[in-house]
């Protein structure tokens, strides 16, 4: 395992900049992800990191050592790729043994590797065959077989999981999970599916228009985004926004006038925060039909879901919200067109400024508007 540190990193292709000024430290064993959405720059910056893209500005350190204008073979490095980069005329040993010989590894220390990393990956009875006699979960396994072998400071993932299916897709992520907690390894790992980033990553690096916008354990961006951005980007479905004007502090709290004529006393500290329009943001499931909340809305689809129900719901100014329906001994009994009151838990509000920078709750306590 290795540590990897990016000093002010930029890309540009031609006149257009993709990453103006990036830099994140990354320890030794960590599984980092980046996240975010379709040119948001992530897969230019791993490409950066194994060297197949040139870095325009900034540096690149493994392990300590400035590797920013190093070839690829020459950075430790291991790459799995979306689209497996089987040699499809070779069977699976074939195609683990050949990154080994061409840097001549003895062929008993090839034959070891092997059977370690077949071993660990399910593999054994695949090596005699061709990657055309595979499923593609199990042509994913010999590519990550593959980087496994090289025995490399840091592994690098770009987007390994987009052509499985669903069910596979789950089974994968275990399967890494797994392979970083027995290796240990420095691993990097680039999706734009955030169930794939929050159940791999030690860190999350949530990326838009090719900067950081926060960088944090999974249950810290969820629970505290740093930014609009990162609080709509992460959650199935993303936190609810409600425009809300400031009305002024209650106790050294932000009170603000929600949609509908309610004034709601947040848990933010009033000298925190400037402005007079803010959004205040709320997740789904902390947004609940309740015939005593304060935010009233006219429901419009209702989604069973198995475990829980969520119905979307219009409130006043026109916002279309996601709230949880309470389980009441049955089926829920909302239906389209229906007028419903909405309850928020107050301790679980944030307020975004007008710059889009988030404000949270001094304190965690239970309390329900």
């Amino acid at each position: 395992m290795a540590a990897l540190k990016l000093e002010q990193i930029c890309k540009r292709y031609g006149a257009v900049q993709v990453i103006p000024d990036l830099s994140l430290d990354v320890a030794p064993g960590e599984f980092i992800v980046f996240l975010g959405p379709s040119g948001c720059g992530k897969t230019s910056l791993l490409r950066m990191i194994a060297g197949l893209e040139e870095v325009t500005g900034g540096r690149i350190l493994i392990g300590g050592e400035d590797v920013t204008q190093a070839p690829p073979g020459q950075r430790q490095l291991a790459m799995v790729f979306q689209h497996y980069a089987l040699y499809p005329h070779m069977t699976v040993r074939e195609n683990l043994a050949f990154g080994l010989r061409n840097v001549n590894v003895a062929e008993a220390e090839i034959n070891r590797r092997i059977t370690e990393a077949a071993r660990m990956l399910e593999l054994d009875a695949l090596l005699a065959r061709k990657p055309g006699q595979l499923s593609g979960g199990q042509r994913q396994r010999v590519a990550i077989g593959r980087a496994v072998v090289k025995e490399p400071a840091i592994f690098l993932f770009d987007e390994p999981l987009s052509n499985l299916d669903a069910a596979l897709r789950g089974r994968t992520r275990l399967e890494l999970a797994q392979l970083h907690r027995r290796l240990g390894a420095t691993m990097v790992f680039v999706t734009h599916d955030q169930i794939e980033a929050m159940t791999l990553a030690t860190r999350i690096v949530v990326m838009n228009a090719g900067r950081i916008e926060q960088v944090a354990a999974p249950a810290e961006l969820y629970r505290r985004p740093a930014t609009r951005f990162v609080a709509g980007f992460i959650g199935t479905p993303g936190m609810n926004f409600l425009q809300v004007r400031r009305l002024g502090d209650r106790e050294g709290r932000v009170a603000v006038l929600l949609p509908g004529g309610q004034e709601l006393v947040t848990q933010v500290a009033g000298p925190d925060l400037a402005g007079r329009e803010l959004a205040l943001g709320i997740r789904p499931e902390h947004l609940v039909v309740n015939a005593r909340g304060p935010l009233p809305g006219t429901v419009e689809i209702v989604e069973f879901l198995g475990e829980r129900t969520l119905a979307h719901i219009r409130v006043a100014d026109g916002t279309l919200v996601v709230a949880t329906v309470p389980e009441q001994g049955g089926a829920p009994s909302l239906a389209a067109g229906q007028s419903v009151q909405l309850a928020l838990t107050i301790a679980e509000t944030h307020l975004f400024d007008a710059q889009g920078l988030a404000h949270h709750a001094s304190e965690r306590e239970e309390v329900a508007a």
